[in-house]
């Protein structure tokens, strides 16, 4: 029922912002006490939290990554948007958008497939 789906270009230039946009079907992302979520992957690395907005639209980043990213919603669109600014080739990963169901449960219960975003000129 509920899906989320990762939309934006796949390729970057250094220095650029890279912009992502998370669509959510089946379930309302001002409902209460879920987070939307942003994650990513390098290649060869693991999991790495990037940042999430919350159902009251507020927003909270990584501490590497805060003074580059910003999250943003169009609830009417039932959409959120990653935005990293200042890209270098290092910003290459997997990007996913998940629901976490918290703060009670704490799970990742619904991910997007992932879209890959490289950085390169």
């Amino acid at each position: 029922q509920v899906q989320l789906q990762e939309s934006g270009p796949g390729l970057v230039k250094p220095s650029q912002t890279l912009s992502l946009t998370c669509t959510v079907s089946g379930f309302a992302i001002t409902t209460y006490n879920y987070y939307w979520s942003w994650i990513r992957q390098p290649p060869g690395k693991g999991l790495e939290w990037i940042g999430y907005m919350t159902y009251g639209g507020s927003a909270y980043f990584s501490p590497s990554l805060k003074s580059r990213t910003s999250i943003s919603r169009d609830t009417s669109k039932n959409q959120y948007t990653l935005q990293l600014s200042s890209v270098t080739p290092e910003d290459t990963a997997v990007y996913y958008c998940a629901r976490l169901d918290g703060p009670i449960t704490e799970a990742y219960d619904y991910w997007g497939q992932g879209t890959q975003v490289t950085v390169s000129s």
